[in-house]
């Protein structure tokens, strides 16, 4: 999937999909929806945790980034950076996940159980990859740093949505050791950047219900 603007059809059909995407695809999503098709779709975006292969490969990685990138962005600071884990690295992480969270526990004067090491361990091993979204923070006087987050936040959206456009599943997960020392040093990031998402993406077997719907009204307002 790429950029809207190459995607749509006399305004009123958006192609999700290219036709090499589209082979690829573990579960075929159409090439072609309307724009209330595309409406309720994003409606049904669902967070699956339960993920396995089929996984994107890199040039579905590399679709679904070019969207992310489209998200607003303030004077042009592009304050994302995008690092994929997969395979055996995703070993590498979980061992940089536990020297965080022994890090954080030795600070609390305590320490990790078996069980806590274990599961700390494998976090990474619950989607066969993970894209990690770094906000790379600058300074800039008409750009807060606040605004650069939200920029990266707009981007991991944009990530999410094209990951499912071609038929993933994906959830968004953050956590506290996220930007512990060893976490940032794995990857290599610098100390005033800020490690925004890891997005665990994959295929999944589960249909998850139906969103309960959200009454809108009580959080708009309209001024005139």
């Amino acid at each position: 999937m790429n950029s809207s603007e190459n995607n749509m059809d006399n305004g009123n059909e958006l192609n999700s999909n290219s036709e090499e995407n589209q082979a690829e695809s573990p579960r075929g999503v159409n090439a072609q929806v309307t724009n209330e098709q595309l409406i309720n779709w994003i409606k049904s975006r669902r967070s699956i945790g339960n993920l396995s292969i089929p996984a994107p490969t890199e040039s579905q990685i590399k679709a679904a980034i070019d969207c992310a990138i489209t998200a607003p962005d303030h004077k042009k600071l592009r304050p994302w950076r995008f690092i994929v884990t997969q395979g055996n690295a995703r070993h590498d992480l979980g061992r940089a996940f536990l020297a965080a969270a022994e890090a954080q526990a030795a600070q609390a004067g305590e320490e990790l159980s078996e069980k806590s090491r274990k599961k700390t361990y494998n976090m990474p091993l619950r989607a066969p990859v993970i894209i990690t979204v770094v906000t790379h923070m600058q300074v800039h006087k008409k750009v807060p740093p606040f605004e650069q987050m939200l920029s990266a936040g707009a981007a991991v959206q944009n990530l999410i949505l094209a990951l499912q456009a071609q038929g993933f599943s994906t959830v968004w997960r953050t956590g506290l050791l996220a930007n512990e020392p060893a976490v940032k040093a794995y990857f290599g990031v610098g100390a005033n950047d800020y490690v925004t998402a890891f997005v665990y993406t994959g295929s999944s077997p589960c249909d998850m219900p139906t969103r309960k719907p959200i009454d809108i009204e009580a959080l708009l307002r309209f001024e005139s």
